[in-house]
This record gives C-alpha cells, sequence and structure tokens, in this order.
C-alpha cells in the first residue's frame, strides 16, 4: 500500500494523458497524496479541472504563477514528495530532462528534485525507436532515472509497435517498487514467464504463441508489492519489468536450471509457456531439402518444471503456483493439473483462437486450489497480475 506516500505527478502532452485521471484513482485508492502538475501540452488532453477533482489537490501549471509561487515555490514543491511520476513522458519531456533544460514549470521541478524520479514514456513508435530517444533513455538511466514501459500495442496514430504507456496498474507496481514497501517486502519470489525456443537446427526451432504479457505483468505487480522477484524469461515480446532480477533463457532445460539456481524461494509462480517436447537431437547445421524425403525428427520430453518444484521436499516453496493455458473443459484439465502436479494454485484461463487471450491485451481466469475454482471477470493483464499479486501477499501473510 501507498498510504501518506506523496506523489507528485507531472503529466506530459500526449493522448496517454487520459491514462493520467484513472492513475490518480489508483494511487488514491491506495492511500497515496497526489500532487499533479500539468504541461501546456497535457493541457490539450485533460482538463485542469479533471485532474484538480481526482487529485482533490489544486493543478500547479504556470512556473511563473505568483499565486503559486506564494503558497509553496517551485523548489518547495519538487523536494516535498516521495516520487516524482513523469506520466506520460513525452519525448520532449524526455529530451529536456536529459539535457537538464529547465523552460517550464515541469522541467524545472524535475531539474530541481532530489527526490526519486519515475517515468512513463508514451510516443510514436518512430519517435521511441529514433536513436536521439535512444540516447536520452540511456542517459536518464545513467542519472538513476527508473522506467516503467512503454509496451508494445496498437497506436492512436494508427501505427503498431512500441511506445504506448504503460497500463496505470504497472506504473502503480512499479511506484511500489520505487519506494521499497509492501506486505512482500523482505519475499523472494521465483516468476517465470515467455515461451521457450527449442532447436531444429542453427535457423529454425519450435515454439508457442505465448507473448510473455501475462508473466511480466505478475512479475511488476509483485515487486509493486515489495518481494525481491527473479524473472526467469524465455525469448518474450514484451520487454522485462523494471525492478527485478532478470534471467533471460531460451530453452526449457535452461529455464529448469534457471529455476534451481534461483531457490530458494518463499513463492514461486510458473506463468512460461514451457514447450513439453525438444527435437532429440538438434542439427547443428541447417536441414537442407532431399530427394529423400522429408526429415525425420525424434523427439524427447522437456523438463517439468512445476511439477519438479511442487513436489521437492526440503526447499520446496511455500506457495507454488502453476498455469493451465487450454483450449476446452478448462476447470476439469486445469484440476487434474493441479492434482498431477502438486502445487498449490492452479490459474487457468481459456486460449482457444476465439478468445483472442493468447498473445492480447487481456485475460479471463479461474484460480484453482484447495477451496475450489474461483472465477473471476475479465479484465487486464495487469489487473490480473495485481489481483493475483495480493492473494500472494495476503496468503504468504498468514
Amino acid at each position: 500500500m501507498l498510504t501518506s506516500k506523496r506523489i507528485l505527478l507531472i503529466i506530459g502532452g500526449g493522448i496517454a494523458a487520459y491514462k493520467s485521471l484513472d492513475l490518480i484513482r489508483q494511487l488514491q485508492k491506495r492511500g497515496a497524496d497526489v500532487t499533479p502538475v500539468l504541461t501546456r501540452a497535457g493541457g490539450e488532453f485533460v482538463t485542469p479541472l479533471s485532474v484538480s477533482a481526482l487529485a482533490g489537490s489544486p493543478v500547479y501549471r504556470d512556473l511563473f504563477d505568483l499565486t503559486d509561487e506564494a503558497e509553496m515555490g517551485h523548489i518547495q514543491l519538487s523536494r516535498s514528495a516521495d516520487l516524482v511520476v513523469v506520466a506520460p513522458a513525452t519525448a520532449d519531456l524526455m529530451a529536456k530532462m536529459a539535457a537538464g533544460q529547465a523552460d517550464d514549470l515541469a522541467s524545472t521541478l524535475l531539474l530541481a528534485t532530489d527526490t526519486p524520479v519515475l517515468v512513463a514514456p508514451a510516443m510514436n513508435v518512430r519517435m521511441w525507436q529514433h536513436a536521439a530517444t535512444t540516447r536520452n533513455r540511456a542517459q536518464l538511466q545513467a542519472d538513476g532515472v527508473r522506467f516503467v514501459g512503454p509496451n508494445e500495442g496498437d497506436m492512436a496514430c494508427g501505427e503498431f509497435g512500441p511506445g504506448r504507456m504503460a497500463e496505470p496498474l504497472e506504473i502503480v507496481a512499479a511506484i511500489e517498487a520505487a519506494l521499497g514497501d509492501g506486505p512482500l517486502r523482505g519475499k523472494r519470489v521465483l516468476v517465470t514467464s515467455g515461451p521457450t525456443h527449442e532447436p531444429i537446427d542453427p535457423v529454425r526451432y519450435i515454439a508457442n504463441r505465448s507473448s510473455g504479457a501475462q508473466g511480466t505483468a505478475i512479475a511488476a505487480a509483485l515487486a509493486g508489492l515489495g518481494a525481491e522477484v527473479v524473472f526467469v524469461t524465455g525469448p518474450a515480446e514484451v520487454p522485462p519489468p523494471a525492478g527485478v532480477r532478470v534471467v533471460a533463457v531460451e530453452t526449457a532445460q535452461q529455464m529448469a536450471d534457471a529455476v534451481a539456481a534461483a531457490l530458494p524461494v518463499e513463492a514461486g509462480v510458473f506463468a512460461a509457456a514451457v514447450a513439453d517436447w525438444r527435437v532429440a537431437s538438434a542439427s547443428d547445421r541447417k536441414l537442407k531439402k532431399s530427394k529423400d524425403g522429408l526429415p525425420v525428427l525424434d523427439f524427447a520430453e522437456n523438463p517439468d518444471i512445476l511439477a519438479r518444484v511442487a513436489q521437492m521436499g526440503e526447499g520446496r516453496p511455500g506457495l507454488v503456483v502453476g498455469f493451465a493455458a487450454e483450449t476446452d473443459d478448462v476447470v476439469a484439465n486445469a484440476t487434474a493439473k493441479r492434482l498431477r502436479k502438486g502445487c498449490d494454485w492452479i490459474v487457468a484461463n481459456d486460449v482457444s483462437p476465439a478468445t483472442g487471450i493468447m498473445g492480447g491485451a487481456e485475460n479471463a481466469v479461474v484460480l484453482i486450489s484447495d477451496s475450489g475454482a474461483e472465477e473471476w471477470p475479465r479484465m487486464g493483464k495487469a489487473e490480473v497480475a495485481q489481483r493475483l499479486a495480493e492473494r500472494i501477499a495476503a496468503a504468504l501473510g498468514e
């Protein structure tokens, strides 16, 4: 929780500014005090009245406003918070921060502050990938600025790619992680995520459609509640979250080795879509077409990472959470899987093509435990992650 934490929220100019309204609501829901700063460009997308009404605080806008300066000078404003959050952080704001410019209230506050800063970038994909933005991001990270996002997806301009601002709950999790507080403080949690790639030859591999989005969101939410998170990820489409220890792997065997190396932990969340099989003898040369017919591939079983950990004796995590991606008889198949693997909980979902869940932005899960099957409504993956993280925190706190 963020009870009595003071957040200075700088709202930059971009279509993603509308998300800042929900961010304020989510922060206040967790007990934070939010002081908003609205840039001139930000005011083109959200109104000062709506921001002020949600924050329950005056909106600061002008560096040379005599009333604002008399009530709280910009130097005091920049240092009175526990954390400065910039959401959305536009390419222009990032450039000003990296160069140390101070030509308006927002950039002056950012230059004058001695408080930690977290930014949530939001911009067109080409702007995000531009060499200048890449340099600015590297400079800001070197200066100690934290980042959350951006995510990949459709944009208001009609293009697709990285540049979408992180969702409000993802930003909340990053804020909680930055402030180093929460019910999981002092707890070590392992999260696996993404697909695995099992080589056939140097250029071909067996894989699946997992994007890694749900596992990434879970890791971020757990870190946001104060956990020390070891994030073992296959080659996912989405970037890993901030504030976690990332272990990148390719194959199921590499993931099994990384999981074993990460133990002991208080809880393990196995969200990765691990390939069940691999080619027994992958070729070290590219397979060629042949007049003799199609190549014959012999398969071998991959290690069952979830079962190995769930059925450990000494050193078993106090809570083991598995995932079941099903296309039919979801609850029955997932319930049988939980018993077969020996895990405490199974998070089950229907990934048949019609649902749009695998690789999509939303999820609809059923949490299966000793208490039975609890169906959750369809919601964003960040919301699923936050809800699951809070349940894990409650379970570990018992």
